[in-house]
Parts: C-alpha cells; sequence; structure tokens
C-alpha cells in the first residue's frame, strides 16, 4: 500500500478515537504518528489475550483522556476452507477478530462517560467464508456483536451507536495483480476500493453529522456483487 493512501486514512483519525490495526502496519504507524505529534498514539497488543482490550484502554486514556469513538480494524486472516482449516486456526481467528472485539466493544461501554449520543463504534467486516473459512465466519459473528451493541447501548442510556462497514476488496497491498485486474473489472466504477474509501465512510459515521446512523451493515464497495 502507497504511504499516500494510509496517510490519508491516518489524517482522519481524531485523538480520542481508537483503532486498531495489523501488526505488520505497527511499525510504519509508530513513523506516522511521531511525524504527527502531539496526537494520536500507537499501542501494542496481543488480541488473542483476553487482558488485552483493558490494557490498551489504559493506555490510550492515561495519554489522551477518555475514548469517544472505538473502530475495530484489526484481523487475524489465513486463509483455509472447510476441510483444511484447523481447530487451532479456527479458534485463534474467534480469539482475535470476535472475542477481541466483544472485549473492546464492552470496554469501551465500560468506560464511556460523555453525553449521550456522542459515542461512536465502527467494525470492518467481510462477508468472504468460501475459502476463507475461519476468517469468514468470524466476521459473520463481529457482525452480531456490534450490531446488538448498537440496540443495547441505545437502549441502556449511553447512546453509542455502533455501525459496522464492509469494504470489499481494498487494495492494502495484498492482492495480485491478476485480483487487482479482475475486481475493478466486476466494479461498475472501474477500480478497487482503496483504503481511504473506507476511512471517509468510518470519519463520517464518528462524526456529528453520522449521528443518526446506528445499527447497520453498510456495503461500501463501488457497488460491488
Amino acid at each position: 500500500m502507497r504511504l499516500g493512501r494510509r496517510d490519508d486514512a491516518l489524517a482522519r483519525l481524531r485523538p480520542a478515537h481508537a483503532v486498531g490495526i495489523r501488526p505488520r502496519d505497527s511499525a510504519w504507524l509508530r513513523d506516522q504518528i511521531g511525524l504527527r505529534a502531539p496526537g494520536p498514539i500507537a499501542v501494542e497488543a496481543d488480541l488473542s489475550l483476553i487482558e488485552a482490550p483493558a490494557q490498551i484502554f489504559d493506555a490510550v486514556e492515561a495519554a489522551l483522556g477518555p475514548v469517544t469513538a472505538l473502530v475495530l480494524a484489526h484481523t487475524e486472516c489465513m486463509e483455509s476452507d472447510v476441510m483444511t482449516t484447523t481447530v487451532e486456526s479456527f479458534d485463534r481467528h474467534f480469539a482475535v477478530n470476535t472475542r477481541a472485539s466483544w472485549l473492546l466493544v464492552r470496554e469501551f461501554a465500560r468506560r464511556f462517560r460523555g453525553t449521550p449520543g456522542h459515542g461512536r463504534i465502527v467494525a470492518l467486516t467481510s462477508d468472504h467464508v468460501a475459502g476463507n473459512l475461519p476468517y469468514g465466519a468470524s466476521k459473520g459473528a463481529l457482525d452480531r456483536i456490534v450490531l446488538a451493541a448498537a440496540t443495547e447501548f441505545g437502549h441502556d442510556g449511553r447512546g453509542i451507536t455502533a455501525n459496522v462497514i464492509n469494504p470489499g476488496p481494498t487494495d492494502t497491498g495484498w492482492m495480485t495483480e491478476e485480483q487487482l485486474a479482475e475486481f475493478a473489472r466486476r466494479n461498475p466504477q472501474g477500480r478497487v476500493g482503496q483504503p481511504e474509501d473506507c476511512a471517509r465512510l468510518v470519519a463520517f459515521l464518528c462524526s456529528t453529522e453520522g449521528a443518526w446512523v446506528n445499527g447497520q451493515l453498510l456495503h461500501s464497495n463501488g457497488g460491488l456483487r
């Protein structure tokens, strides 16, 4: 992924937003944060550990104060199908993609002290299950958790909105030239999704203008079917 693309997405973050990323992007993120200080901070954590979510919030709150938005963009992804998925891989995908997401959502709600209607949760998901069973299945469970939070955190007085975005195939460096060409051919917009496409929607959902959008699974994929 070119620096400009990730840089555009990073520019949309706010100091009180907590965002999960892939481990291989952590060094890049630290470098970018160093250029933007004071502002965002990087907190590395192993989300397969149940104590990690609380530790992340402790670190962020100590540096920046209360968190007002949680963006779940982390993932475990090792491709395997119904027949080749191991129990160990299945369990790790659900530990990172599902259980950690639930624990992060719960920790955010426990600590949220903002004005009702101002808290935000946004999660990134995928419906790629065939040929990628543990990833897609664990992301499907993530969807249900976040959409449940949209209802529960509304009725309990916290007023936190929660939405899920399915960005479709996005050029973050994992696609071959053949895949890039095929996805561009299938998309009505004639191109592959870029990180900033999803980042703009995340920024909107976390803004005041996005306050009335709640409990939605949004497809931000240029119309790909």
